[in-house]
């Protein structure tokens, strides 16, 4: 069985005026800083929920997520009712659906169709690979389309290109620091 699972909010009852709620979304930020965000997970897949029902009043319908996948790594393989669009930002891999696999690289989209099963993979050993995810699974869930299930969680070890990549990202750190002491 999976980790333990905490009530989560899929659509909010929307209840008043018009008029004050249309104002009330007026005021809703139209920008969410993701760098202000905290990462969840680890140590093969790490992510971040920037817009979601949860976190913003101004939407309902969709949610955004952003997911790094370290050097090496893979993601759960799961499915869910809903597709979802995915940007990928930076790093190279490859998506398994259902068994049939669709190599990309920065810059790419790659969709995953309704009711597929797929599995997300970096095949760099040196580099993550950072992508942007776009569904509609809140309204898919309003609708009681609920079905999602992982069927192999990601690894809890760190792989030997992991450890390259954490002591990469030490040495660029200890640059930062050591360039802010220059200043």
């Amino acid at each position: 069985m999976g980790p333990l699972q905490k009530d989560r909010t899929f659509v909010r009852a929307v209840v008043g005026k018009y008029a004050e709620i249309y104002k009330d979304l007026l005021k809703q930020p139209r920008v969410y800083k993701s760098k202000e965000m905290n990462w969840k997970g680890g140590p093969a897949k790490w992510g971040k929920n920037v817009v979601n029902p949860q976190r913003t009043m101004v939407t309902q319908a969709i949610e955004t997520h952003i997911d790094v996948l370290t050097p090496s790594s893979h993601g759960q393989k799961h499915g869910h009712m809903n597709s979802a669009v995915f940007y990928i930002l930076e790093g190279n891999g490859y998506d398994v659906h259902d068994g049939v696999k669709y190599p990309w690289k920065a810059g790419d989209i790659c969709i995953v169709e309704n009711m597929c099963v797929h599995q997300h993979f970096n095949s760099d050993p040196k580099k993550p690979a950072r992508y942007v995810i776009f569904k509609a699974k809140p309204t898919f869930i309003f609708f009681h389309l609920v079905f999602q299930r992982t069927v192999e969680y990601p690894p809890r070890t760190r792989c030997p290109a992991l450890n390259t990549f954490i002591r990469t990202i030490e040495r660029h750190l200890r640059w930062q620091i050591s360039d802010l002491r220059l200043k």
